[in-house]
């Protein structure tokens, strides 16, 4: 325990209510036991924090304070000269502060309402899965089996942590709320019960299997099925398929994320598919109709006379099922037009023919680019 409140929220004796509230609210977010789980350390200063607080923020408790000293705090016995009584607990001094227990900012900063006493029930934990599929799973859906190694309820037990043929019995030590109160100095303090470990409930002989935690580490097959259309990020959640509760608690829920391989010809664009197509230079000079790779398998495209390089050609229907709606994307072709290589003595002479008939209108963009540099050294 530090030795001065004042020191404990970082404020100055002259400090003001807000200044209290303040550093309150800044260090008990930072060291709220639900954003450190299992970290005693931290829990222990949030303990810290709420006991400072809720003296200095009662202008009785702090003019006490301030007279009589923090060596009032450990002093024996239940008070003196008209000291306050016991603290509020931690959790429902938070709740007080940040309006919780019926959503507002509680449940912003924790993603729910306040923290369920160890004695009830807990539900599981949810579990994140990372699946790797390829692009064809991905655009025609597919089913798959995932090992999972999670907590799942004893068999033995059935969850109870209890040895078949024994019992729990409410605990003496804490009268089954477990939460005991200790007395320091002129105020209390509630502390975890250390003999039922908070539950409530101690067991006459523990669960052979479990060792009385009423769950056991197994790794579980699942099936999960794809539908067609998915995309690197989808998430698919297979309920109570997380970590099983605690104290009849309900099981987590189990989310599938999925990732798509790259594939060696189709890029993807939402529901569009892109393909780099590389045409001949006679075709795309003449036109035709040449056959492309869809992911349904070969179709014609036909290719329009006089096509250039970047020229993109739109195959509707082609693309990959919507996950969202009915229907199909765009197959979208980006045409690089290949200009011949290695040519042997006859074709060169055949091509030097073609160039000696070809003129300007052959060649538009050429020539509106020459004439633009002609304009510009006028």
């Amino acid at each position: 325990m530090a030795k001065d409140f004042y020191e404990t929220l970082g404020v100055p004796r002259s400090g003001s209510k807000d200044d209290m509230k303040k550093a309150y609210r800044k260090l008990a977010v930072k060291y709220h036991p639900d954003k450190n789980p299992d970290d005693e350390k931290a829990e222990g200063k949030f303990k810290e924090i709420s006991t400072a607080y809720e003296v200095l923020s009662d202008s009785g408790k702090r003019k006490m304070y301030d007279r009589v000293g923090h060596e009032a705090y450990t002093r024996r016995g239940s008070g003196a000269g008209g000291a306050p009584g016991g603290f509020t607990d931690p959790s429902d001094l938070f709740s007080q502060v940040f309006g919780g227990g019926g959503g507002g900012i509680f449940d912003e900063l924790f993603g729910g309402g306040r923290r369920q006493r160890r004695t009830g029930p807990q539900p599981g934990a949810d579990l994140r899965y990372d699946l790797h599929i390829d692009f064809e799973d991905a655009v025609y859906g597919t089913d798959k089996q995932v090992d999972v190694a999670k907590a799942e309820a004893c068999e033995r037990c059935r969850g109870e942590g209890v040895e078949p043929g024994s019992r729990k019995t409410t605990c003496n030590q804490c009268g089954g709320s477990g939460q005991i109160t200790m007395s320091q100095g002129f105020f209390s303090v509630r502390q975890i019960c250390h003999t039922c470990s908070g539950t409530g409930e101690v067991i006459e002989r523990q669960c052979s299997a479990c060792s009385g935690h009423g769950r056991v580490q197994r790794t579980k097959k699942i099936e999960i099925h794809i539908p067609a259309g998915v995309d690197t990020g989808s998430r698919l959640r297979v309920s109570g398929e997380g970590e099983a509760g605690q104290r009849g608690g309900p099981p987590g829920d189990l989310y599938i994320v999925l990732l798509v391989e790259e594939h060696g010809i189709f890029k993807r664009s939402d529901d569009d598919v892109l393909v780099d197509l590389p045409v001949d230079y006679t075709t795309a000079a003449l036109g035709g109709t040449i056959s492309v790779p869809t992911i349904s398998g070969m179709a014609n495209l036909k290719i329009p006379a006089g096509t250039q390089t970047g020229s993109i050609l739109r195959m509707r229907g082609k693309g990959i099922p919507s996950i969202r709606h009915q229907g199909r994307g765009d197959q979208h072709v980006h045409i690089t037009v290949e200009i011949p290589k290695n040519l042997n003595r006859e074709q060169r002479e055949k091509l030097k023919e073609f160039a000696e008939l070809c003129d300007n209108d052959v060649h538009p963009m050429r020539e509106r680019f020459l004439k633009k540099v002609k304009k510009m050294f006028k």
